[in-house]
């Protein structure tokens, strides 16, 4: 691999699902996580790009630099790691609320700068388009879609009754987009970095009911958001309809017991 800043010299350490992923020292003496594919789709690595920009600029939390994108090659910051302190989940829930409060154009709307019409996580790419209102949003371009490649034809009553689920009306917020544990960073210093979105303009429960579902960080984290913002009345209700997407992507990608949890969810708010 080449990058404008040099390389020095560059380890494997692990990608994710699907990438390879890299340690790079660069010739001036900075360092980058670099990932790589070989099929990666045209426009996939700049989106990425352009959502850690988008996300970062509110100031409200960390995301990695870019350092370099390319086709088929995406160079970010390097961030050693360490373990989330009591400060830091405090700092991430006011930080989230920050994110989310500086909005996007529409639902539906993806990074300024992302050269692709396609919301992609992992290998799926769902086609988007700016809506007016966030229950048709969620229900035909995030719902729908998912449900009928995984075969769980109760999604479709759920999504009949999503204006009547969704709670009240919200604008549009600035979302991570996979928001699972997994993509919670902790830093050497304690504090919390957002790594491998799928941003877009969503509605704000949404990035906090996925990331209570692989494993939920300290509470802390979800009472400093409230008290910096707090959420509608019933968003404790609403958990189960907002995790159905991760859900339903799960079930895509991985089958298995995702597809159970998937219809079990949804069956709680079919009628």
């Amino acid at each position: 691999m080449k990058l404008a800043r040099g390389i020095v010299s560059e380890q494997r350490v692990g990608g994710g699902c699907i990438n390879d992923g890299w340690r790079v020292e660069l010739a001036d003496g900075g360092r980058a996580f670099v990932k790589t594919r070989q099929e990666v789709a045209a426009g996939e690595y700049e989106t990425e790009a352009a959502a850690l920009r988008w996300l970062a600029e509110p100031g409200g939390v960390r995301l990695p630099e870019v350092i370099e994108v390319q086709p088929g090659l995406l160079a970010i910051e390097w961030i050693d790691e360490g373990s989330l302190s009591p400060d830091g989940a405090e700092e991430l829930g006011r930080g989230l609320a920050q994110m989310h409060a500086a909005g996007a154009d529409a639902f539906g709307s993806l990074p300024p700068g992302a050269p692709v019409s396609d919301l992609r996580i992992g290998p799926i790419a769902l086609p988007v388009e700016p809506y007016d209102d966030w229950p048709s949003f969620y229900a035909e371009r995030l719902l729908m879609p998912l449900a009928r490649q995984a075969g769980i034809g109760v999604i479709e009553s759920v999504c009949e009754r999503i204006d009547d689920l969704a709670g009240p009306a919200e604008p549009p917020a600035r979302l991570h987009g996979d928001l699972w544990g997994g993509n919670v960073l902790a830093g050497a210093d304690g504090r919390a970095w957002l790594i491998d979105p799928a941003a877009y303009g969503g509605h704000r429960e949404v990035d906090l009911a996925m990331l209570r579902l692989f494993g939920s960080p300290s509470a802390r984290v979800f009472a400093a958001y409230d008290e910096a913002a707090p959420l509608a009345d019933g968003h404790e209700e609403r958990v189960g309809l907002w995790q159905l997407f991760p859900l339903l992507v799960h079930t895509v990608l991985f089958g298995g017991g995702y597809g159970a949890q998937a219809e079990s969810t949804a069956r709680r708010y079919a009628g």
